[in-house]
């Protein structure tokens, strides 16, 4: 499973979660990938099984990309333990995810639309926020800058 390893310091605050992902948030890799709709944590074995599912599906075709790390250590108390006496331990660790984060990315030769699409289908249901299958086909109209035709440009006057 993913985590760090190393910290500049072993626990962390828990922070807090608002507005849209301003990085990570375009098709940089492959030609297919998933989309977070909303935000939340997302735990190195969640990702693992995410990852897992979507292999086993593609039989260990193509490629796959890990857009997330994570880098956000949990910490959590003994059970059955009073009050005070400070933080507790690191447990497990989180990547924090805000809407419009590319989770993963798919691509390669033998991967068409309908196979990525099944297996990012079987990668969300392993996660715990919802998320949205994206082609570069889609995003191209986002990426893309002004459309020029020249149809404009040879205007003839009458």
């Amino acid at each position: 499973m993913l985590s760090p390893k190393r910290v500049k310091f072993r626990k962390q605050q828990r922070g807090r979660m608002r507005g849209i992902a301003t990085r990570g948030n375009t098709i940089a890799f492959g030609q297919f990938a998933l989309q977070a709709q909303e935000c939340g944590w997302i735990t190195s074995r969640q990702i693992e099984a995410s990852r897992r599912a979507m292999t086993r599906y593609v039989k260990r075709g193509g490629k796959i990309w890990i857009r997330i790390f994570p880098d956000k250590p949990v910490t959590m108390r003994p059970a059955e333990t009073r009050m005070g006496s400070g933080k507790g331990n690191p447990e497990f660790w989180v990547a924090v995810v805000k809407p419009g984060r590319i989770l993963f990315e798919m691509g390669g030769d033998e991967i068409t639309e309908e196979i990525a699409k099944e297996a990012m289908r079987l990668a969300q249901y392993k996660l715990p926020v919802k998320t949205k299958f994206l082609a570069l086909e889609d995003q191209g109209l986002l990426t893309s800058g002004p459309q020029t035709s020249s149809s404009t440009t040879t205007k003839s006057e009458s």
